[in-house]
């Protein structure tokens, strides 16, 4: 996949994959840059063949109330995961949930650091983990 574009193999949906990243003891790692928080695992085979890594925003209904407010927030993490992704393998097989932690509305540039840091980590451990 080239460019900067999201392509919907790129987006993590299963209900069954998202349970286990989240439920996984010791098997799934995070990292925290305020306001975002990354969880995330390497994935076994997957059914489609691709190799990617897969990701999923989420923004809690109990930090932003108002609907507007987190299509806004989640747009903004989405953004600069779009601009930012090419610092992860392109060939690692990961799956990657970020998680919004601030109670308020955040700029776009706070957003786009703390995403560059996340996945400088996650990019820095998945390096680690495949020697």
């Amino acid at each position: 996949m080239k460019g900067n574009r999201l392509y919907k193999v790129q987006k993590l949906r299963s209900a069954t994959v998202i349970e286990r990243l989240f439920t996984a003891d010791g098997e799934s790692k995070r990292a925290m840059a305020f306001p975002l928080r990354a969880v995330w695992t390497r994935s076994g085979s997957r059914p489609d063949g691709t190799i990617c890594p897969r990701f999923l925003i989420m923004i809690p209904k109990k930090r932003l109330r108002h609907a507007v407010d987190r299509v806004k927030m989640r747009r903004r993490v989405r953004e600069a995961y779009r601009l930012n992704h090419h610092i992860l393998p392109q060939d690692a097989p990961l799956e990657i949930a970020f998680v919004f932690v601030d109670n308020r509305l955040r700029h776009y540039a706070d957003i786009e650091a703390s995403m560059t840091r996340l996945l400088g980590k996650i990019s820095k451990q998945s390096s680690h983990e495949s020697r």
